[in-house]
């Protein structure tokens, strides 16, 4: 018998099956690596148990240092993901709705995103210092290509159509826009803000660790310095969570403004 033609009660049980898996495999890796270190074969002074990385980040959170680490971090990607976001979604929408664009802007556009953007840390520094400025401005690039190009694509494959269809109905620009453009790019543009957000915490990673004097790169070094291997991990594992909690918060906003292509 196939899943397909199984009972409902056992295709649920399948699919949760491997959902226990997939939440268990995480589980028993951290459990064996707590083992490993009880027993001396991992080295703490090399990669420290999990209840000590547990402890550093209480230790933090107690002081007081994670939140304020979180609120700045956090600030820098909210920023430059907006002024990444807002340049690479007009960009792009200017160039998948005009040729003209597409031969003018495209080539320019395409010769950047060639461009290692966090190869231009030492040009940033050098034009706008070491304040929060560049740390935006490099985050922003980071999230900028991936929505300019999903955009761009996007628009392309609209219907054409549904487009036909607005033209003889005498639809407006702006209401073949509105109403045909947007519904029908919507999910390709998400999909490119996932991948903004994922290189928006990627970049502020590395923005963080240069001429930082707060936000978690700050605690990050600083932890260096005094050889708390602990607390860089604990870090580490903050932007990993960043990272997928936004990513989560992206993809049920894109469940409730797509449901109606369910």
């Amino acid at each position: 018998m196939s899943i397909a033609t199984a009972p409902i009660g056992t295709r649920v049980w399948a699919r949760r099956k491997w959902e226990i898996l997939r939440l268990a495999s995480p589980v028993a890796l951290v459990v064996l690596w707590q083992l490993g270190s009880a027993i001396g074969v991992i080295p703490e002074d090399v990669l420290p148990a999990p209840s000590l990385i547990a402890e550093a980040g209480v230790e933090l959170l107690d002081n007081g240092q994670l939140a304020d680490a979180l609120q700045v971090s956090g600030t820098r990607v909210v920023e430059g993901l907006l002024l990444g976001g807002l340049v690479g979604i007009a960009v792009g929408s200017a160039v998948g709705l005009s040729r003209w664009f597409e031969s003018t802007v495209d080539p320019p556009m395409q010769m950047l995103r060639a461009l290692p953007h966090l190869g231009l840390i030492p040009l940033l520094i050098l034009w706008f210092g070491i304040g929060e400025l560049p740390k935006v401005l490099l985050v922003a690039l980071g999230a900028a290509f991936p929505l300019y190009l999903n955009s761009f694509a996007a628009i392309r494959q609209v219907d054409p159509k549904l487009l036909e269809a607005a033209q003889v109905l005498g639809f407006s620009f702006w209401q073949r826009f509105g109403r045909i453009i947007v519904p029908s790019a919507a999910p390709l543009v998400l999909v490119g803000l996932r991948q903004s957000l994922a290189i928006a915490w990627l970049t502020l990673v590395v923005a963080e660790q240069i001429n930082a004097d707060k936000g978690i790169g700050f605690l990050i070094n600083n932890a260096r310095d005094f050889l708390r291997i602990d607390i860089i991990i604990f870090g580490l594992i903050v932007y990993a969570l960043l990272g997928i909690v936004t990513d989560a918060i992206v993809r049920v906003f894109e469940h409730r403004a797509l449901r109606y292509r369910q």
